[in-house]
């Protein structure tokens, strides 16, 4: 569907056509009367002066009718398409630490490690946050944020899967990590705010302690979603043999458990990757995206091209004047 802002430029078009019906000046002075023409300009030569003639015309008319077109801003409107409306601001808080190397994980079949196992989940969750603002924080010894809070999902998964151990140092800063989502989701809408902390170990760095970020966290309205990973038991490999260890036994479970509990959220417990993947399920049914849906249509503007095609067809018309003057020298 076409839409024109100014359409009464279209006003303009017929200019020309006045210009040219309007009284000729007659020239000063008196004129030479020649009785054959032919004797001075042969009649091939006629012929094609009249075509430059008719090109040079033609070409100035479709420029001036594609100049007055683009001044109207011509604005194509394209077919409708659903959007979903902004959702909730989610934070998901990452843990870097070195303790997320341990290999008790497995992914498609092979051993994997807990963070290549959470980056595996979290990029099918956020792919389908559809209408909600993503951000990343990862946290180690320090809090930093990975990605601020964004509707670009492609690019917040991309962050997700550059993150590697020890980024942000090699213990855990869970009440930094905390803080640090408080901030960044201030001054949003208190029912719409989400941090989902991922972590698997108990809270070894940091400034703030975590029981009081929660307190604060439940304060301002930010509700925490925990969730602990790592197997509980695990074969290594030793002078004696293979033996059974727990590589979760630094897991402060009764931390995360007051955590949620304090903001309302939920505490989780990955073991493997497909308990990751029902947690997620399970948070996309807690944390729902709004269902209502907007329909917009995407606008065009034509102006630039038809703007472009005035200056062809008006630079071919000099072109064609440039070869008149030519002919004209050519036979003086």
């Amino acid at each position: 569907m076409l839409e024109l802002s100014w359409p009464w430029f279209l006003l303009f078009l017929p200019v020309p056509l006045i210009m040219y019906f309007l009284p000729k000046t007659k020239p000063k002075g008196d004129g030479i009367w020649w009785g054959n023409t032919a004797q001075l300009i042969h009649h091939q030569d006629i012929k094609s002066v009249s075509n430059l003639f008719s090109w040079r015309l033609l070409n100035l008319t479709i420029a001036w009718i594609l100049l007055v077109a683009a001044l109207t801003q011509p604005t194509w409107l394209g077919e409708p398409t659903k959007i979903t409306p902004s959702g909730r601001d989610l934070l998901i808080a990452l843990d870097l630490s070195g303790s997320m190397k341990v290999t008790d994980m497995s992914l498609n079949g092979q051993t994997a490690n807990r963070l290549e196992s959470a980056k595996s989940v979290l990029s099918d969750f956020i792919k389908a946050r559809s209408g909600d603002r993503i951000g990343i924080i990862v946290f180690g010894s320090k809090a930093y944020l990975q990605a601020p809070l964004s509707f670009d999902t492609n690019t917040i998964n991309q962050l997700v899967q550059e993150t590697q151990i020890g980024f942000a140092g090699e213990q855990t800063a869970i009440g930094d990590a905390i803080g640090l989502g408080i901030k960044r989701l201030e001054d949003k809408p208190s029912d719409k705010k989400v941090l989902i902390l991922m972590t698997d170990g108990a809270n070894t760095a940091g400034r703030v302690k975590p029981e009081q970020a929660a307190t604060f966290a439940a304060s301002q309205d930010v509700r925490i979603h925990t969730i602990g990973i790592g197997a509980d038991t695990m074969l290594v490999q030793s002078f004696f043999g293979k033996r059974q260890v727990n590589p979760s036994r630094d897991l402060d479970e009764t931390l995360l458990r007051n955590i949620a509990a304090e903001t309302g959220g939920q505490y989780f417990r990955a073991k493997s990757t497909e308990d990751l993947q029902n947690i997620y399920q399970t948070l996309d049914e807690l944390e729902p995206t709004p269902a209502e849906d907007i329909w917009q249509r995407p606008l065009t503007s034509l102006f630039h091209w038809l703007a472009f095609g005035s200056i062809v067809f008006f630079s071919l018309s000099i072109i064609v004047s440039k070869r008149l003057i030519w002919r004209k020298r050519s036979r003086s």
